[in-house]
């Protein structure tokens, strides 16, 4: 067999030479750049504009006003040649100092202007300004403003304003697209592998997940799941060859016992013929549990009069359980079905509905459409899920093993139909089959 590869090289060493190319590429750029760049000069600091824009209210007749503040103070007394503009979206604005004839021309377009640094070429730069827009008391307001200077130099400026973010960008798109794209590229067994073990079918056997182009740090998980299910195929033939044996021995004393049972005159004994037919039906539902697993027997199938044998056989038990059983039937479709499995479907949902139900038992047929209702105490909306689960009883204390609507459902999966609970009017409980409805037969 050949040796898996390994992750290492694809994960690990490849995504690190992508990165420090990339990282050697733009540190050459960068110091290119500020080889070549102009020193500049001083700029006033920007951190003025916050603490201008902290002191501009708005004036009773609607428009800007100064009210001083700490920080505003303290900023006066270290900057004396301190001046400023502030102007609001509306055009109005407030000034502090003297502003340079300059700058006149930018009064009343500073709403216009989001962003600038302006200075003078050569010292005391007493024209060194920056423009910000920031919000003040007042609301959103652009400042142009003359305040103490700093040494940034024209290569830090540009750095962190045009060079960081174009650099923070090229590494957010390799490490969004190139690096997941080369692990997409050398996890593809991987992937191939999650995509066949979510295709699992519970219902069949035999299942393993192919080995071929997995990696090696990945073959060993591979195995363990592929050994994993082996266990679980044998343990589940075990438990099905078990429950095949179990039911098969049942069913004979359980034979015996109700040939007795008929042949007896005495009235006590024959009283057990209810639990009797619940053992029986018990004993036929592990058997459906061993038929599930078979390939339906396709046949042409007469709804209607499949019902009615199966309601005839089962009035006897109805008839002692005080129970009525009527059918109803509107145009009813003749199938290409296992007949034997819907028998199995309506013998469950009429020996629920006996034990669970009211008095009064409906079976309809119309289409490929079969329901059974009954005017019980019904199912609670939050539990019409929890019923279909195996060994789930509504009441604890109740009669059945908690399997008859659980095999309902499997049976009705196999033959590709569906399954709903709903309530009756006024009450009890509705359950519906509907077989698919290309398997009907025209005539």
């Amino acid at each position: 067999m050949k040796r898996p590869k390994s992750l290492k090289r694809p994960l690990i060493i490849q995504p690190l030479i992508v990165q420090l190319v990339t990282l050697l590429v733009m540190s050459v750029a960068l110091i290119a750049i500020a080889l070549r760049a102009d020193v500049g000069g001083l700029y006033t600091d920007e951190t003025i504009t916050p603490v201008i824009a902290g002191a501009v209210i708005r004036g009773g007749n609607g428009g800007l006003s100064i009210q001083p503040t700490a920080e505003l103070t303290a900023l006066q007394r270290e900057t004396p040649d301190l001046w400023f503009v502030a102007e609001d979206q509306a055009g109005y604005r407030v000034t502090y100092g003297r502003i340079p004839s300059e700058y006149a021309s930018l009064v009343g377009v500073l709403r216009s202007v989001g962003y600038a640094h302006l200075r003078d070429q050569r010292p005391p730069y007493r024209l060194s300004a920056v423009i910000r827009q920031e919000m003040s008391p007042a609301g959103p307001v652009t400042i142009l403003g003359h305040g103490k200077l700093t040494g940034l130099t024209f290569t830090v400026l540009m750095a962190s304003n045009v060079l960081v973010i174009p650099i923070i960008a090229i590494f957010a798109a390799i490490a969004a697209l190139l690096i997941p794209w080369i692990v997409r590229r050398s996890l593809a067994g991987v992937n191939r592998i999650a995509a066949e073990a979510g295709q699992i079918d519970p219902d069949v056997r035999g299942w393993r997940l192919r080995d071929e182009e997995v990696p090696s740090e990945i073959a060993p998980l591979v195995q363990a799941v592929n050994d994993a299910l082996a266990r679980l195929d044998e343990a589940y033939d075990r438990q099905r060859r078990f429950i095949a044996s179990a039911a098969h021995e049942i069913r004979t004393p359980i034979a015996i016992i109700r040939t007795k049972i008929d042949a007896s005159g005495e009235v006590a004994l024959r009283r057990l013929s209810g639990d009797v037919d619940r053992l029986a039906n018990l004993a036929e539902q592990l058997l459906d549990l061993e038929r599930i697993d078979t390939r339906p027997r396709m046949q042409t199938v007469d709804l209607a009069p499949l019902a009615r044998r199966v309601i005839g056989e089962l009035a006897p038990l109805a008839i002692a359980s005080d129970r009525t059983i009527e059918i109803e039937s509107d145009h009813p479709s003749t199938i290409q079905s296992d007949p034997g499995a819907i028998e199995r479907v309506l013998v469950s949902l009429i020996h629920n509905a006996i034990d669970h139900g009211g008095p009064r038992i409906i079976v309809r047929v119309a289409g490929t459409t079969l329901a059974v209702e009954d005017d019980g105490d019904g199912i609670p909306a939050e539990a019409r899920t929890k019923v279909l689960e195996p060994f789930y009883r509504l009441k604890p204390r109740s009669t059945g093993a908690g399997l008859g609507l659980n095999l309902v459902k499997q049976i009705v999966e196999r033959l590709r139909g569906r399954l709903s609970i709903t309530a009756a009017v006024p009450t009890g409980t509705i359950v519906e089959v509907w077989l698919p409805a290309e398997y009907a037969v025209h005539r």
